[in-house]
């Protein structure tokens, strides 16, 4: 079923309405669907690297607002709707010992998830069941998410296909280790 989801969503960036495509792939994705928008948002740069910026804000925004779609499930409907989702990915037993931290990482949490390949629906539902407050979760949204989206479009826009091997396959890694190192340097500063 994901080599079916990941073969449509690919085939979204050749259509007319690809950035329409876009916007509703990068919303679903914050909350429920398993595709990262980066599938479609790295062939449409390649197309029209004049349009890679506007690109990534279309991606930024959806992904955000989608954002939102998740945190409302986790803070009205988490049993419902957002147990199961979390169940699906394989978070369901690890959702009452995370949730008695969460809170006091929360901004980390949204940041690292929005940043690599964690999944970002995970953190959007725990932010609304656990109670984060909103304005942190969305700030916290935008900065993560504007940086992936807009490092990938930079890198595109300016290397061109030559670096979408690297974009595709240790782009995500980068962004981990980059979290890794802040989280570190902050810990190294806390304890100086």
């Amino acid at each position: 079923m994901i080599k079916a989801l990941y073969d449509w969503t690919m085939g979204l960036a050749a259509k007319p309405y690809a950035i329409w495509a876009l916007a509703f792939v990068a919303f679903i994705e914050s909350s429920v669907f398993p595709i990262p928008p980066d599938i479609l948002m790295i062939p449409m740069i390649l197309a029209a690297p004049h349009r890679a910026f506007w690109i990534a804000t279309v991606c930024l925004v959806s992904s955000v607002l989608g954002g939102m779609l998740g945190y409302a499930i986790g803070t009205f409907a988490f049993e419902q709707i957002g147990q199961p989702i979390l169940a699906s990915l394989g978070k369901g037993e690890a959702m009452a010992e995370f949730n008695t931290q969460f809170n006091d990482y929360g901004f980390w949490a949204v940041l690292i998830a929005g940043l690599t390949p964690f999944p970002y629906k995970v953190i959007t539902i725990m932010s609304g069941w656990t109670g984060m407050p909103l304005m942190t979760f969305i700030a916290t949204s935008i900065l993560a998410r504007g940086l992936r989206f807009f490092i990938v479009a930079a890198l595109l826009w300016k290397y061109g296909a030559p670096i979408r091997d690297f974009i595709e396959r240790r782009l995500g890694l980068m962004f981990t280790l980059f979290v890794i190192l802040l989280i570190g340097g902050f810990l190294i500063l806390r304890v100086l």
